[in-house]
């Protein structure tokens, strides 16, 4: 395979603008840890609430 035919692997998970359902929340000593999946293209992704934080930080990338 030559290199113009090879894609980085964050490309595929950046086709479109990813809308994220939650599928579990557990809480750990840093705040609570949310595991959330695209509904359009089940990318999968965890992120952060921090407990002063306004919006959770993902602490992953999409993987999908």
């Amino acid at each position: 395979m030559t290199a113009s035919r090879t894609r980085p692997a964050a490309a595929a998970a950046s086709v479109h603008e990813h809308a994220w359902l939650t599928e579990s929340v557990h809480a750990t000593s840093e705040g609570r840890v949310r595991y959330v999946r695209c509904t359009g293209c089940s990318a999968r992704r965890v992120d952060r609430e921090h407990p002063l934080a306004v919006v959770p930080v993902a602490v992953s990338r999409a993987i999908g």
